[in-house]
């Protein structure tokens, strides 16, 4: 006899189930577990913000509570998106403004926010305590003095690479002196001075303050005074770390950081000094997560300060580092789980080049066995060293290698990099994401078709050689969410013959390939679940014959059909 629990029961059980995927697929069991869920879902996760509407989600889920919102396509990041293309969160925020007065956090990502957009967030929902905003563009500083001034219970305000006009930093004092509230502060990506002794008194008066990141504007006598009010931090920006030498500064500002017994994550060092990064050296033992990627410290210096971080997990870091700097993380930091390389100068033509080869990967991956997600930015690889890599990591979730100047051959044969990449997903059976470069023909899809069974997202430059590498991807990926394409030669027949894969994808993105505008349409035709959107900047893109091929192509599941706020150069098919 079959057990009936209580509804009750049910959502008790229902809140352990945090993973979007696992909810969706409770709720398909039968219809009482789909009410359920739909009364009892509080967060919520929406990939692209066109995949569904406003009015969808709150028939589906009257209770939310949190919402994780994305706009553009990942390639924004690389400028590849025009700027007006979409994104807007206006309709979200105003529909949620009368379904979810209760609504409490807000997670956005490349999308375009307006200070009125915040001032209504501001007003609308009383008990916001989270604003996350990462890569969005559109809002000032007006609207984030809205935000501390309307939301009296915020407990986390964090900023991440937006683009955000800035003017001064005097919107810090619309917190008011009732704000205690605040456990993460993140304004580094801002660039508009900064109130020190607003600053101060926020911090001082916010005992809970775990994460605190600064501008490039505070300066290192502010970053001590900072730091004396707020011991208790975990997670430090520290803004920028110079200053002329002074030995009563840098003993103020090493005394602040022995104070600091908590810290765990250290990120910023814009204009770095190198005399003052020993008076962090006394909480190196304890960092586990060290973000370099500003820092313009380089040499012997920034050898010694990871050398002092032996419990890291997470290192960024520019290529300052080269390959002498990553034989000493190898042989220091055995419990490194995420390793980033950034080009300091990607372009070639600024100062000397550093020295970072492949073996700085190879010595890594030999020292680091816990190492499972890599990006990698390099002028030279070889098949053998991504072999060895591929022996030594086979526990790799997230591999990403940009070599710098497009379709290079493996350095020492002049080869296809097909065999490395190879060994990468043969290897690593829980690959998630990958991203390749270099010379590579379709054997390498061929590759990643058979093989990579757990792949999420792949992205795809100056590769390939005829559809048959596409198609390899596209019918052998079961896993597969997101595809993104650029200057490869792939074009409608495999675009077509694979129709019915991009119901299960999330999207699709291809530019500068063989697609024809025709192409677009058939796939539009055959899979009327699908936005086709057609983007083409010269011109209007429905101007162009069938056989022509467009500039670029955005393919997408959703559920709330073509969108509205087309700007002229996008047309859905």
């Amino acid at each position: 006899m079959a057990l009936i629990f209580p509804e009750e029961v049910l959502e008790h059980i229902f809140s352990f189930i945090v993973s979007d995927k696992d909810r969706n697929a409770v709720s398909l069991v039968c219809k009482s577990w789909y009410q359920i869920d739909r009364c009892c879902r509080h967060r919520i996760f929406i990939g692209n913000c066109y995949a569904a509407s406003p009015s969808v989600l709150i028939r589906r889920f009257p209770e939310i509570r949190s919402v994780s919102l994305k706009g553009k396509p990942h390639f924004a990041d690389f400028n590849l998106v025009p700027s007006d293309w979409g994104g807007s969160v206006g309709p979200w925020i105003e529909a949620m403004a009368e379904a979810y007065p209760c609504l409490e956090e807000l997670r956005l990502k490349r999308m375009v926010v307006t200070d009125d957009n915040l001032e209504l967030l501001s007003r609308a929902f009383k008990n916001f305590r989270v604003l996350v905003l990462v890569s969005c563009e559109g809002f000032t500083t007006n609207g984030l003095a809205a935000v501390a001034a309307n939301c009296r219970n915020l407990r986390e305000l964090d900023l991440q690479e937006n683009d955000v006009d800035d003017s001064s930093g005097h919107w810090l004092s619309q917190f008011p002196e009732s704000c205690t509230s605040l456990v993460s502060l993140n304004i580094a990506c801002l660039e508009g001075e900064v109130n020190f002794s607003v600053l101060e008194r926020l911090v001082a008066r916010c005992p809970n303050l775990k994460t605190l990141r600064l501008n490039h504007a505070v300066p290192l006598d502010k970053l001590a005074n900072v730091l004396r009010q707020a011991p208790q931090l975990v997670d430090l920006g520290t803004g920028a770390f110079s200053a002329e030498p002074r030995p009563e500064l840098y003993l103020k500002l090493a005394s602040a950081f022995e104070g600091c017994k908590q810290l765990k994550s250290l990120s910023g060092f814009w204009s770095v000094v190198p005399t003052y990064l020993p008076a962090i050296y006394s909480i190196c033992a304890g960092i586990t997560s060290l973000n370099l990627s500003y820092a313009s410290v380089q040499g012997p210096d920034l050898i010694k300060l990871v050398s002092q971080c032996r419990s890291l997990q997470r290192l960024w870091v520019l290529d300052y580092i080269e390959d002498n700097g990553l034989d000493v993380v190898a042989a220091s930091c055995k419990d490194l789980r995420e390793l980033r390389v950034f080009p300091s100068d990607p372009y070639g033509g600024a100062g000397q080049p550093v020295s970072l080869t492949e073996q700085g990967l190879v010595a890594v991956s030999a020292g680091c066995p816990v190492l499972n997600s890599v990006l990698y930015f390099c002028r030279q690889m070889s098949n053998a060293a991504l072999l060895t890599v591929a022996r030594n990591r086979p526990n790799l979730t997230r591999f990403r290698l940009c070599i710098i100047e497009p379709q290079m051959p493996d350095y020492l044969t002049q080869q296809p990099l097909d065999i490395g990449f190879g060994a990468i997903v043969k290897s690593c059976k829980d690959l998630r994401r990958l991203s390749m470069s270099g010379l590579l023909t379709d054997r390498v899809f061929e590759y990643i078709g058979v093989h990579a069974k757990q792949l999420e997202m792949l992205s795809v430059a100056f590769a390939g050689e005829s559809d048959l590498g596409l198609h390899h991807v596209l019918s052998g990926c079961k896993s597969l969410r997101k595809l993104e394409i650029r200057d490869c030669p792939f074009g409608d027949k495999a675009l077509i013959a694979n129709a019915a894969k991009f119901e299960t994808m999330r999207s699709l993105w291809m530019s500068s390939c063989s697609v024809s505008f025709g192409a677009c349409k058939l796939l539009a035709e055959k899979m009327p679940r699908l936005n086709v959107e057609v983007i083409d900047e010269s011109g209007q893109p429905d101007s162009q014959p069938e056989s022509c091929p467009v500039e670029k192509i955005y393919v997408y599941r959703t559920i709330a059909g073509p969108r509205s706020d087309m700007p002229d150069f996008v047309r859905t098919m």
